[in-house]
C-alpha cells in the first residue's frame, strides 16, 4: 500500500487549505484513511479519519468544525479541507490508512497500518 499526499503550503491565519491523500494497492474494500499531524516539538496526533463508507468519521476536537475530511472511494483518495485556519494548525501533515477500521479507537497514531510522507503546513498570524 502506498499513500502520497499534496496541497501543504504556507497560509495565512483565516485562509483555507486542502489536503489530498492518494491510496494504491488495498486489497480490500473497507478501510479508512485519516489524516494526522506533527508539530515542532509534539507528538503526532490525529487530525480526522473516515472510512470507505462514511461511518465512523472522526474529527479532533481542536479542528472542528473547521476542517472537514471527505473520500471519493472511486479515485481511493482521502481530502482534507481546512478552513479558519489558525497559526496552531502549522505542522506536518500526515496521511494513514488503518486496514482493520471496526473499533472506536480506529484513528489513533498506534492503530494505523500504513503512513504516508508528511506534507508541511505553515499558517502565519
Amino acid at each position: 500500500v502506498q499513500l502520497q499526499a499534496s496541497g501543504g503550503g504556507l497560509e495565512q491565519a483565516g485562509g483555507s487549505l486542502r489536503l489530498s491523500c492518494s491510496a494504491s494497492g488495498f486489497s480490500r474494500d473497507y478501510y479508512a484513511l485519516g489524516w494526522f499531524r506533527q508539530a515542532p516539538g509534539k507528538e503526532r496526533e490525529a487530525v480526522a479519519c473516515t472510512t470507505t463508507t462514511g461511518a465512523g468519521t472522526y474529527y479532533a476536537d481542536s479542528v472542528e468544525p473547521r476542517f472537514h475530511i471527505s473520500i471519493d472511494n472511486a479515485e481511493s483518495t482521502v481530502y482534507l479541507q481546512m478552513n479558519s485556519l489558525e497559526p496552531g494548525d502549522t505542522a506536518v501533515y500526515y496521511c494513514a490508512a488503518n486496514r482493520f477500521p471496526y473499533f472506536a479507537d480506529y484513528c489513533s497514531t498506534s492503530k494505523m497500518h500504513y503512513w504516508g510522507k508528511g506534507t508541511l503546513v505553515t499558517v502565519s498570524s
